[in-house]
């Protein structure tokens, strides 16, 4: 019996010995399960986690799907690409790795661009059109959205055409009355 015993143990303390060597890896920052709705919101002096209208506390710093990086105590933000920045109260970040602003004084501070008062505000945008009444009218207004879209990217291609044009011929000067015509008809359009 005790020839079965000691090896036994020796075996179970030898399978057991890899619960024992891992550490807690809790503070450091792993990928987050978001969905499209989430976000990290600066909220009183900490960084949580909104799902829906439902603040979660975060426990450890948050890595983003795209590799942006998170500090839930002190809310600086680091980009994949090195830039970095710190959330004021009330910015957020999507999961998408995109910084909303809450005030224009912390986007202008976050670009570092100091002529903007802190306590600035947005204005609020009001659309003057009335709500449309009925599905047809909200319909109506989708595709006229949808046209005007189309419209801009239009234009835009016009527009990167022409300063193609522009940057090739820089020996002689390019006729662009053509494309000019074509932008002017747009913007017309678009009024």
């Amino acid at each position: 019996m005790k020839k079965f015993l000691l090896p036994f143990v020796g075996l179970l303390l030898l399978a057991s010995a890899p619960c024992f060597a891992q550490t807690d890896n809790s503070t450091v920052a792993g990928p987050v399960e978001t969905t499209a709705s989430d976000r990290f919101i600066m909220q009183n002096g900490e960084v949580v986690q909104v799902r829906g209208r439902r603040p979660m506390p975060l426990t450890h710093n948050v890595l983003l799907a795209n590799g942006t990086k998170i500090n839930y105590k002190s809310g600086i933000v680091e980009f994949p690409g090195g830039k970095i920045t710190t959330l004021k109260e009330g910015d957020y970040v999507r999961p998408t790795g995109d910084v909303v602003f809450a005030t224009p004084g912390s986007a202008a501070q976050s670009r570092g661009d100091k002529t903007v008062p802190t306590d600035a505000k947005f204005e609020s945008y009001i659309d003057p059109r009335p709500a449309p009444a009925t599905p047809a009218a909200m319909e109506t207004r989708l595709t006229e959205m949808n046209t005007k879209i189309g419209l801009m990217a239009e234009k835009i291609q016009l527009l990167n055409q022409k300063i193609s044009l522009l940057g090739t011929n820089a020996q002689r000067p390019t006729d662009t009355s053509v494309l000019d015509q074509k932008i002017q008809a747009i913007d017309a359009k678009l009024k």
